[in-house]
């Protein structure tokens, strides 16, 4: 960890922070929620060591990068924009991107929208799905049929401002903790967290581990603890506020593949994984430049840090195959 640098970069508006080693071709990895930079901190060495640049960020809203207090300013296209703008900071033009859980979007939609600027695209966890059809149910409508009357989906529960921050931030590291746990592989025939029984709390589902999972030490979590003690919680859970707007946004875009090289990962247990399955089943169709889809058994949804050394030798060959 002593050879990654941290510095803040000027971007699209914002200030975004980034930890990065390594020279050569940049490599950019964006996180998920409820997570950080540090996420990647097995990704940043094996990468550079491979011959790249290796830079993991902090999304908006996270850590040290800006947080605006607006909930629209968290929606998918401003994401992008950061990720655009850091890619022309960063680089001599273009970069291969890599996401995971709401970077893994981020990621897909970049390569969408900008392909010119992506050598190449990973996401981990969370498939790409072309955008909708503007005929098409908006995501909350869909949510709450899929939940029914008595239960919400998670997304769902996060969309009122103040919500779900005033479950997590009385102890933000329990909460991070048992929302780790329970979405990890470590747990055998573990609560769906992801519904929530209507008047309750997501918290009252959780299972804590008797003692840290082999990925995720006390002193992983006591970083993860910082970050949001520092940031709150507002920024990343308004991504999840925006999925209607971006709904909209993405509209004119319904439809259509990426064409650049790509790679997916997810995890056997991993909950956007499974749901995602007829998204994968369509990858010849979405991602036709598709350069690998692997599902590691046993793996839950913090893959890259649950397995490091599959997802790592799994997004070098990628690497080298494609510069």
């Amino acid at each position: 960890m002593s050879a990654i640098q941290h510095r803040v970069v000027a971007t699209n508006g914002a200030r975004i922070h980034v930890a990065e080693c390594g020279e050569g071709p940049l490599v950019l990895m964006i996180h998920g929620f409820p997570e950080s930079w540090y996420s990647w901190r097995y990704q940043l060495p094996a990468i550079a060591e491979a011959g790249f640049r290796a830079v993991a960020m902090d999304v908006r809203g996270y850590g040290r990068s800006s947080k605006p207090t607006r909930v629209d300013d968290y929606r998918m296209v401003k994401n992008v924009g950061d990720v655009v703008h850091l890619i022309g900071a960063l680089s001599d033009g273009a970069a291969t991107v890599i996401g995971h859980d709401w970077g893994a979007p981020i990621a897909w939609n970049t390569a969408l929208l900008r392909p010119d600027l992506c050598r190449g695209v990973a996401g981990l966890s969370v498939p790409y799905a072309p955008p909708a059809a503007p005929t098409e149910p908006k995501p909350t409508a869909r949510m709450r049929a899929m939940a029914g009357d008595a239960a919400e989906f998670y997304v769902e529960y996060f969309q009122a401002v103040g919500r779900a921050e005033a479950e997590i931030e009385p102890n933000v590291r329990q909460w991070l903790l048992g929302f780790y746990f329970c979405a990890s592989g470590d747990v055998e025939n573990g609560p769906n967290i992801a519904i929530i029984e209507r008047g309750k709390t997501m918290r009252e589902k959780f299972l804590y581990p008797k003692n840290m999972p082999a990925w995720l030490s006390d002193a992983d979590l006591d970083v993860y603890t910082r970050e949001f003690e520092y940031s709150g919680f507002f920024g990343p859970l308004s991504r999840y506020r925006n999925v209607d707007r971006d709904f909209e946004d993405f509209a004119p875009y319904a439809g259509r593949p990426i064409d650049v090289p790509s790679l997916f990962i997810g995890g056997s247990k991993d909950g956007p994984t499974i749901w995602g399955a007829p998204a994968i089943a369509r990858f010849n169709e979405t991602l036709p430049k598709l350069r690998g889809s692997t599902i590691i058994e046993g793996a839950g949804h913090w893959i890259q840090q649950e397995r490091a050394e599959e997802t790592n030798a799994r997004l070098v060959e990628f690497l080298k195959g494609i510069h």
